[in-house]
């Protein structure tokens, strides 16, 4: 089985890396960008779709205003990057903003930040990979009926290769980024020509018409831009992912980093704009039902934003749509590597806080975090099936924990450089250090203030899962953390940890019946000389019980033999109290337990072996002053595995 499992992992994994090679999978910012960015410029896609969504609730009286609530998120997302620039600066470990966070607000701030952000990635999962699907449907009608199958093996893929290890992930990942940023400038480029040529582009729906659900004035007017405002919001998540991601750039760390982060600002910003404007200019229509979408034909579904518009935009070069279509959907696939990259880095940094299992800080045989890589993919996984992969309902899980990492982040910033500017001497430094505090403050303003309308416009709508979400997760990491220490003290050396030696070694044998294994175990048992030294037996069945007292006196084996008697013919418990009896007599001394064990070499095999040593050694591990030892024995079909090994290993105790 064990020999099974490594041919499959080398398979789909590669072969394990050394860990001095740990540098040969850092970045470079040509390779950085696709990486980290993917995220952001994916959500190009699906942003604003979701504002001519909640806009499309009032009919087509507000559509053409979809533009202005477009430029508004630009703005935040222009502050947001520069206030990012400001955190891979200062702190370029990779905890991002939990790091920020913890280190200037306190624990338990940091754990909010944690969950939230925990939150995040999961979503950037399951959205981007729910929208590639949705993308993929539009431009091949005939899989949309097979959308949560093929999103689950989307995320398979992705998980296979982040498995990969970064650097390898990164070099696939770059084609396909760079291909969806030039095919969105060509199909910019080309509206602009023929809108200054005087032709007009118009989507198919563009002659349609919404039945909108209700009027809107007043206060509900500014409830419904508010929520609008917040779904195109989505277009600034993974923003955050680089200052995660810091460790992974080649140096100089932070101002690649940060120029990267630049870069990801400018190019989304504008495909953003683009995509917003040329939405209103061809008219595309979008609503949440497909029934209140008049002129959609009977049975046919809604294609996506940015499909409509590369139909229109091309027109009967229909090779060009379907190019854009399928960049977009590759491009949203991808993105989800992100999150890919950026969760495991803060599961590792949680786990050596101690926050979580310590199993999540190791690297695995490809120097990525492979257990967090997995945790990711399984819990993204779950989401996309009990959601049905529905881009609209996920999105209303997705912006809260990004904001409310932003925030906060933003707010630990501002206490790191008042505390720099106490301490510093420098006049100059300290101008550098109020001009980075004031990108902060404006930062810890705009999001904080997106953070609200978040809360308040998409609470009922599914946000109350994240609100709940979050406190569980906090207490979980809590727990953990909790455990952790009560270990850690239990485990401290200190003067009474210097525990004199046992009064004596009280060795038992257990027999079942008389054959190698015994023979191997009772004789490493006599090897290891301890102070008293028998062999101990259940008896079960009467006639098994006198062939093996009458084998042990015909071979005059050197040692006692002790008869336990079970009435009701279980082999556990009489051990277990007999073992108990030993402690209470003579609290001082020590029992080793030695037990024959078979070493097989198929997996059908273990479970027809072992099954009552493995229960008594997991009932002895619990009883204080024990020792249990596993005397192996390997049948011939383990030779196969023995051989395969490469290492060389300690010789075998001469076989009886």
């Amino acid at each position: 089985m064990a020999l099974i499992t490594t041919s499959v992992k080398r398979l789909l994994v590669g072969r394990a890396l050394r860990s001095d090679k740990l540098g040969d999978t850092l970045l470079p910012k040509r390779l950085a960008l696709p990486v980290f960015a993917s995220d952001a410029l994916s959500s190009n896609a699906y942003a604003t779709q979701e504002i001519l969504l909640v806009l499309s609730v009032s009919g087509l009286t507000y559509i053409n205003s979809s533009i202005w609530v477009a430029m508004a998120v630009a703005l935040v997302m222009g502050v947001v990057v520069m206030s990012y620039r400001q955190n891979v600066h200062a702190y370029p470990s990779g905890g991002g903003d939990y790091e920020v966070v913890t280190t200037n607000l306190g624990k338990k701030p940091g754990l909010v930040v944690a969950s939230a952000l925990m939150v995040d990635y999961v979503m950037t999962v399951a959205v981007s990979i729910s929208a590639a699907k949705d993308n993929i449907a539009s431009a091949f009608p005939n899989v949309a009926n097979h959308g949560v199958i093929m999103a689950i093996g989307l995320i398979a893929l992705l998980t296979v290769l982040n498995l990969r290890g970064v650097r390898e992930s990164g070099k696939l990942f770059a084609i396909p980024t760079y291909a969806f940023i030039v095919t969105i400038g060509l199909m910019v480029s080309w509206s602009a020509i023929q809108m200054v040529q005087g032709v007009e582009i118009k989507a198919e729906s563009a002659d349609w018409t919404v039945n909108a659900e209700q009027s809107f004035t007043g206060f509900a007017l500014i409830f419904l831009f508010a929520r609008a405002f917040s779904s195109g919001c989505t277009a600034l998540t993974g923003v955050e992912a680089i200052s995660n991601g810091v460790p992974a750039f080649k140096k100089p760390k932070s101002k690649n980093a940060a120029t990267t982060l630049l870069l990801l600002g400018v190019i989304s910003s504008a495909m953003f704009l683009s995509i917003t404007y040329l939405a209103i200019k061809t008219g595309v229509k979008v609503t949440e039902n497909n029934a209140d979408l008049i002129g959609l034909p009977e049975g046919a579904q809604q294609k996506t934003v940015i499909v409509q518009i590369a139909q229109a935009t091309f027109g009967s070069f229909t090779f060009g749509a379907l190019v854009v279509a399928t960049a977009t959907a590759l491009i949203l696939i991808l993105a989800a590597n992100t999150a890919y990259n950026g969760f495991p880095v803060l599961a590792s940094i949680l786990a050596q806080d101690r926050f979580l299992p310590r199993q999540l800080h190791n690297r695995g045989d490809r120097l990525a975090f492979s257990n967090g890589i997995l945790f990711l993919a399984t819990a993204a996984g779950v989401i996309v099936y009990v959601f049905d992969a529905n881009v609209t309902q996920l999105i209303q899980l997705y912006i809260l924990g990004v904001f409310t990492s932003f925030t906060l982040g933003q707010l630990g910033m501002i206490r790191h450089w008042n505390r720099l500017i106490k301490n510093s001497n420098d006049q100059a430094e300290k101008n550098k250090m109020f001009r980075s505090r004031l990108i902060n403050t404006i930062g810890f303003i705009l999001t904080g203030s997106v953070l609200l309308i978040v809360l308040v416009t998409k609470f009922t709508h599914g946000a109350w899962m994240v609100v709940v979400t979050i406190p569980v997760l906090m207490a979980i990491m809590t727990a953990i953390f909790v455990h952790y220490g009560k270990v850690n003290d239990e485990l401290t050396l200190d003067d009474d940890s210097l525990q004199t030696l046992p009064s004596r070694i009280h060795g038992i044998v257990l027999v079942s019946k008389m054959h190698k294994p015994t023979m191997r175990a009772i004789y490493y048992a006599r090897a290891t000389r301890p102070s008293t030294l028998e062999a101990v037996t259940v008896r079960v069945d009467e006639e098994d019980t006198e062939s093996l007292v009458t084998d042990w006196e015909r071979l005059e084996i050197p040692i006692p033999l002790k008869i336990l008697d079970s009435p009701f013919r279980e082999v556990t418990k009489p051990i277990l109290d007999y073992v108990k009896n030993l402690r209470r007599e003579s609290p001082r001394d020590v029992v080793t337990i030695f037990i024959p064990q078979y070493v097989v070499g198929h997996w059908w095999e273990q479970l027809l072996h072992n099954q009552s040593a493995l229960r008594l050694k997991s009932r002895l591990l619990f009883s204080p002053g024990v020792m249990v030892v596993s005397v192996p024995w390997q049948l011939i079909s383990s030779e196969n595995i023995k051989e395969k090994e490469t290492r060389p290993i300690a010789p075998n105790l001469r076989r009886p």
